[in-house]
């Protein structure tokens, strides 16, 4: 049952220098720098996006994500889901309004995985960039890069998957889309929508928690994600895999890294979910398919690359 959620908002990824990682997510990744806070936070978006911002730079001594926001219909979905997740036994920080220039008031809570997560229901709205809302040409001029379109989902790698679903399922009305299951029934990757994408957020059994695996970005065709691979190399950008496409939700994708170290993703197509389909589940044996589709082989660097 969907509990208000709407889908993914943001995300604060922590980089080492932060004009250079500036070179990497507007010049490259496309992104559209939006503002700059009294803490050095730059926010940034993609270019179909609404809000005013789905990504925020923060210069940190550590790589890594401080936490992803998930937008809510309305500021009572927030306040019930505020009881619900006190009830589950989260501990619930509120930030208030404009700690993110921008963005309303934000209810903060760490899943069973280790990772922190939010919930608001009110940002600013600045309109697709470049486009007016009343007769928008097709795009806009002016993008830059890769061009991407808007911030997808986060992968995060962590402890206490079960307990994670639960959190993710029956509190926050998530659906379980998709999943790999080991020999001995443990489900070791999950892939969680509260909408028709094929995910909105995904965790991988890992014994450490807390750790960032990548941040996804939308691109809306396999030539952008060829494109894309030719700016990756063009600028000397460090590259993971691809172009490839998943087994799992059978995205085209191609992975890079930032110059912290913080992985990327740009992709194209995929599944899409409602709430009556069944979870697809892959055998674990299946692994290399499931993330590979075509070379069926494992990247040692896919699975230990973490921040």
């Amino acid at each position: 049952m969907k509990k208000g959620v709407m889908r993914p908002g943001h995300v604060q990824i922590r980089v080492l220098d932060l004009e250079e990682a500036l070179k990497h997510y507007v010049e490259l990744l496309g992104l559209i720098e939006m503002d700059r806070d009294e803490q050095g936070r730059v926010y940034l978006k993609g270019w179909t996006e609404v809000d005013k911002f789905s990504v925020v730079l923060r210069e940190a001594d550590q790589p890594g994500m401080d936490f992803m926001g998930f937008k809510c219909l309305d500021e009572a979905s927030v306040d019930q889901l505020e009881k619900d997740l006190l009830a589950f036994g989260c501990e619930v920080e509120t930030l208030p309004a404009e700690e993110l220039k921008g963005c309303g008031r934000r209810i903060r809570f760490k899943a069973p995985s280790g990772h922190d997560f939010e919930l608001y229901a009110s940002k600013e709205q600045t309109g697709k960039w470049g486009l007016s809302n009343r007769n928008p040409e097709a795009w806009p001029r002016g993008l830059k890069g890769i061009k991407a379109t808007r911030f997808d989902h986060c992968l995060l790698y962590g402890i206490d998957l079960d307990r994670t679903l639960e959190l993710f399922r029956d509190v926050l009305g998530f659906d379980l889309a998709e999943q790999v299951v080991a020999p001995d029934g443990k489900r070791v990757a999950q892939f969680l929508t509260a909408s028709m994408k094929a995910h909105d957020v995904a965790f991988i059994d890992h014994p450490e928690p807390g750790r960032f695996h990548h941040a996804s970005f939308f691109l809306e065709t396999w030539e952008d994600v060829l494109r894309a691979a030719d700016l990756i190399s063009m600028t000397d950008t460090s590259l993971d895999i691809g172009p490839t496409r998943h087994g799992l939700t059978h995205g085209k994708t191609i992975y890079f890294f930032d110059p912290a170290g913080n992985r990327n993703e740009v992709f194209c197509g995929g599944d899409y979910h409602y709430p009556d389909h069944e979870p697809v589940t892959w055998d674990a044996d299946e692994l290399g398919k499931a993330i590979f589709y075509h070379d069926r082989q494992l990247n040692e660097r896919f699975l230990t690359a973490l921040t």
